[in-house]
């Protein structure tokens, strides 16, 4: 049998033809942004932190004393509604501990109702010191 060897052929963009590489856009421009912003390198902007390059602020979380205050009081106040048979979430949670207090030594069965209570009750606190802290830091800030 014969065998034919082709000749390499050049395919379009690949062979000897060389792709023009795309310019790089230096502005970025949105139809919600009012004037065009450069864009930039976080890692090589940041000086603020002697030095160092961080991703972040040195104060990036911006910690205020009213929203832990205003969050503690908007969560206890409606977990201390009576709701669920005729109990509310932070009596229920206060109880459980109680209970589990009452057999110090040894901890909680992990049929206890305490566990419920407990990973209820502290995630609504945190949700809750959360969305005050967004909401107070936007509202401070002039986010919205």
């Amino acid at each position: 049998m014969a065998s034919t060897v082709a000749a390499p052929t050049a395919v379009l963009g690949l062979g000897s033809a060389t792709l023009a590489s795309p310019k790089r856009a230096t502005l970025l421009t949105s139809e919600f942004v009012r004037s065009p912003a450069r864009a930039r390198n976080p890692l090589t902007v940041c000086r603020a932190s002697g030095g160092k390059y961080t991703c972040f602020e040195r104060n990036w979380l911006r910690t205020d004393f009213n929203v832990i205050g205003f969050g503690l009081i908007g969560w206890i106040a409606p977990s201390s509604i009576p709701a669920i048979d005729g109990k509310s979430l932070t009596g229920l949670f206060f109880e459980s501990i109680g209970a589990e207090l009452a057999h110090f030594p040894t901890g909680p069965a992990l049929t206890s109702p305490f566990w419920l209570w407990l990973i209820t009750w502290h995630l609504g606190l945190f949700l809750c010191l959360t969305f005050g802290q967004i909401g107070f830091k936007g509202r401070t800030e002039e986010y919205f």
